[in-house]
C-alpha cells in the first residue's frame, strides 16, 4: 500500500480517479474524524455512525465528478450537510420523534466528551433550530476545530465579520437553550 501522508487531497482525488483505491483510503483516514464530529453535533448518537458511513459511500460514488473548484474538505463538508439533511427528511417522512434509547446510548458514551447525553441531545436540538449560517459557523469552530481565520476563509468573509457572526450564533444558541430551561 502506498503512503500518501504528505500528498494533497486534490492529488489523492486524481489518484483515485485514475484507479488507485488506496488513495480513497487515505482520504477517508484523513477526514473521518472531522466528518464524524460534524455529524455527531447534529444527529442523534444512535445514528451518527450510519450517517457518517453514508457520507463516505456518497463520496466514493461521487468523487469521479469532483471538479476541484473548491477544496476537497469544502466539497466533503457540503456532502456531509446534504446527507444530514437527507437523514432528517427521511425521519420526517416516517414521522418519527426525536427519541433516543437512553440505555443503549449511555453505554456507547464517549469518554473524550464528558457532556452528559441529555445535554448533548438538548444542544443538538437547539443547533438544528438555528439558521443555517449560525449552525455552520458553530460547527466549523467546535466540530471541526477551525480557527477564526480558517472559518473566515471557508465562508469567504473577513475575520472580523466571522467573529461577529460567531458571537451572534452563540447568543442565539444560548437564547434557544435558555428558553428551553425557562419554567414559565
Amino acid at each position: 500500500m502506498t503512503s500518501y501522508s504528505d500528498t494533497s487531497d486534490n492529488h489523492l482525488v486524481q489518484q483515485f480517479i485514475q484507479g488507485d483505491m488506496s488513495a480513497f483510503d487515505s482520504l477517508y483516514t484523513r477526514h473521518i474524524k472531522t466528518v464524524y464530529n460534524r455529524v455527531r453535533y447534529v444527529v442523534p448518537e444512535t445514528d451518527v455512525e450510519d450517517v457518517t458511513q453514508e457520507v463516505f459511500i456518497a463520496a466514493l460514488s461521487s468523487l469521479p465528478s469532483f471538479r476541484g473548484e473548491a477544496q476537497f474538505s469544502t466539497w466533503l463538508r457540503t456532502l456531509t450537510n446534504h446527507k444530514v439533511a437527507e437523514y432528517y427528511r427521511r425521519r420526517s417522512r416516517k414521522k418519527e420523534t426525536m427519541q433516543v434509547d437512553m440505555v443503549h446510548a449511555e453505554r456507547r458514551g464517549d469518554q473524550n466528551h464528558p457532556i452528559l447525553l441529555e445535554d448533548r441531545i438538548t444542544i443538538q436540538r437547539a443547533l438544528n433550530k438555528l439558521p443555517e449560517q449560525y449552525r455552520e459557523v458553530i460547527l466549523l469552530r467546535f466540530a471541526e476545530g477551525m480557527q477564526f481565520k480558517e472559518i473566515a476563509d471557508s465562508l469567504k468573509q473577513n475575520p472580523e465579520a466571522t467573529k461577529s457572526l460567531f458571537r451572534r450564533a452563540i447568543a442565539t444558541l444560548r437564547n434557544t437553550l435558555d428558553v428551553k430551561d425557562d419554567p414559565t
